[in-house]
């Protein structure tokens, strides 16, 4: 099925330059949410391992490792949860791979799944709204780093200091995301050899004090083993999980490129380095206090490492951040505010700013990052498993002329604009979801099971068993 589709944007408002193409290194990316012609499609899959794995260096990653021992575990019990919660980076491989197939952003191959109107809604809640709180979250945790290191060279982090900080984060990592698609592909190469290289140091610094016979001084069993076990997977799995958008990345590639390897460089980028990262958070835990891991950290490292370290810290934080903004951007042109790309990145680095403020001025970080990654899995499972889903049903066909029409003629309007099966599925997923949870409240079911937080397995099953049996005779008829 094909479509030739005239131009969404005829006011030019989608261009952010006369260039075609995605731009080289030094210009502002032209494509926003359109389809890129065969002709503009290049690169090889390896290409993403570099973008994920400097995307999953970064400070939220050493905090949710630290948080994991917290929680109560010992050392190898959270070992066991870092390696499994980290799977689900297998899921943002698969969705990869609708890139090149349909040459759209995620944000856009939804529109099969939920219809033209339906993913709008999903766009502006679990597409923009749950990217910018990523952003705000990473911000935070990048921040704290440089808080320490503008200390090390004399100037006290009053609050304007402070606010001047998380601006100055925000505007680097901002000026990535505006350049877009040829930037990330330079950058991140080099990006991810050199924190390779800083964290590299770190481990080694941390497994020379590292208690590997740590056991908390109150060890769990019984239901309260089992519900920590849980809600510490649970905690891990949000980070890929809120990535499903990991087509915007790979629509460049060309419609040739082994879906096999699309999945596995994206997902080995990814899960490598975070499992890494995490464990080395956890190993930290079990000498030092990581609830105020800006100073618990510096304990455990060479003295001339530090300002490296922080350094590092901030890098990677920029390199995770920047594509959640360039994902943001699109979600917001998705959700039908006709400005350009570039001009969309800002307003997501605009509000992210201002929740990164909150967070680390009136509010405690390390609880507000446990507190949203726990419970953004009750639309972010159910999310991530229908799109999977679709893919598995779909074959990976997706036609992208035709995604990108938005009227009512277009193949994916559906009735009134919605897909039911995939409106329906979401709802019940993450319905059922909040039935289970135990994290800022206690749901039903979780009560019922004295604290176990079944939200994440459950909301992801009955969404996609819900859109398999829906979805599947809309599909087969459309393909």
């Amino acid at each position: 099925m094909t479509a030739t589709i005239p131009d969404p944007y005829p006011d030019g408002a989608e261009a952010d330059s006369a260039q075609p193409g995605p731009g080289g290194a030094g210009r502002i990316e032209a494509h926003g949410i359109d389809c890129i012609p065969d002709r503009e499609r290049h690169g090889k899959a390896r290409e993403l391992f570099s973008v994920w794995a400097a995307g999953n260096v970064n400070y939220l990653s050493l905090l949710v490792g630290g948080a994991v021992v917290l929680m109560g575990l010992n050392l190898w019990q959270a070992v066991a949860v870092i390696v499994i919660g980290n799977l689900f980076w297998g899921l943002t491989g698969l969705l990869a791979v609708s890139g090149p197939a349909s040459g759209t952003p995620s944000e856009v191959i939804t529109r099969a799944m939920y219809g033209i109107r339906g993913n709008r809604v999903n766009n502006a809640v679990i597409g923009w709204m749950m990217s910018v709180c990523y952003f705000a979250l990473n911000l935070a945790a990048a921040a704290t780093a440089a808080f320490s290191l503008v200390e090390r060279v004399g100037i006290a982090a009053t609050t304007p200091v402070r606010i001047a900080v998380v601006l100055v984060i925000a505007a680097l990592t901002l000026v990535i995301g505006v350049f877009g698609h040829g930037l990330i592909i330079k950058l991140y190469l080099p990006i991810s050899l050199v924190l390779a290289a800083a964290f590299a140091v770190v481990a080694v610094s941390v497994i020379g004090h590292a208690d590997f016979s740590y056991v908390p001084a109150q060890p769990l069993s019984g239901t309260g083993l089992w519900a920590t076990l849980i809600a510490g997977v649970t905690l891990i799995a949000a980070g890929p999980l809120s990535y499903t958008t990991s087509a915007d990345f790979s629509r460049y590639l060309p419609r040739t490129t082994s879906a096999k390897s699309i999945a596995g460089w994206t997902a080995f980028g990814a899960y490598l380095p975070s499992t890494f990262v995490c464990v080395v958070g956890a190993l930290a835990a079990t000498v030092v206090d990581m609830s105020d891991p800006r100073t618990a950290l510096e304990k455990l490292l060479p003295r001339w490492f530090v300002p490296v370290f922080l350094l590092a810290l901030v890098l990677g934080t920029i390199a995770i951040n920047a594509l959640t903004a360039y994902s943001a951007g699109l979600a917001l042109q998705s959700v039908g505010v006709r400005i350009r790309r570039s001009v969309s990145v800002l307003f997501d680095g605009v509000a992210a700013a201002s929740l990164t403020l909150y967070g680390l001025l009136v509010s405690n970080l390390l609880d507000t990052i446990n507190n949203v990654l726990q419970l953004t899995v009750v639309l972010l499972g159910p999310a991530m498993s229908i799109y999977a889903t679709d893919i598995l049903l779909r074959r990976n066909r997706y036609d992208g002329p035709a995604l990108t029409d938005e009227s009512p003629s277009s193949p994916y309007w559906f009735t009134g604009g919605v897909n039911w099966a995939g409106a329906t599925a979401l709802l019940t997923g993450s319905g059922t979801a909040a039935l289970c949870v135990n994290t800022l409240y206690t749901g039903p079911i979780a009560a019922a099971l004295n604290g176990i937080d079944l939200a994440l397995p459950v909301g992801i099953l009955v969404a996609a068993g819900t859109y398999a049996l829906l979805g599947r005779r809309a599909i087969a008829a459309r393909m």
